[in-house]
């Protein structure tokens, strides 16, 4: 028998259960080509005056980046402290990050990491992102 275009469909003949499959593996395919955007959309602060916070003129304001050191070594430090490797958390990594990142891990926790929200303030978080993101920072 030749094997023609005809053959070639009757062989790939799909059922029911093949268009199920097929469609199941199509809307999977999309949902991972939109979850990086869903989940950066989620790393960045909510709201103008939040975002504005983090500008170049902010982070680099010496008030900020003193106040968020000395919150660090009162606080983060144990957990994230040269001292406290290898074990308690992850060694940071800062110029991997966003400060709306650092932000949102400090307020929100993330896995063990406690949240701080109840116990910094705004402003305290604030300081603490300028210090993790400022170039003097060694944990």
């Amino acid at each position: 028998m030749r094997r023609g275009s005809l053959d070639v469909i009757k062989r790939h003949k799909v059922g029911p259960r093949g268009w199920l499959s097929e469609a199941i593996v199509l809307l999977l395919s999309i949902w991972v080509l939109t979850v990086p955007n869903v989940v950066w959309a989620e790393t960045t602060v909510s709201g103008d005056a939040e975002a504005a916070v983090f500008s170049p003129e902010y982070m680099a304001d010496v008030k900020n980046i003193e106040l968020g050191k000395t919150l660090w070594q009162k606080q983060c430090r144990h957990c994230h402290g040269a001292s406290a490797y290898p074990g308690k958390a992850p060694k940071l990594k800062p110029y991997k990050y966003k400060p709306a990142f650092v932000y949102k891990r400090i307020t929100n926790g993330f896995r063990k990491m406690p949240s701080w929200k109840a116990v910094f303030s705004t402003d305290e978080r604030r300081a603490i992102v300028t210090y993790v993101m400022d170039n003097q920072f060694s944990p």
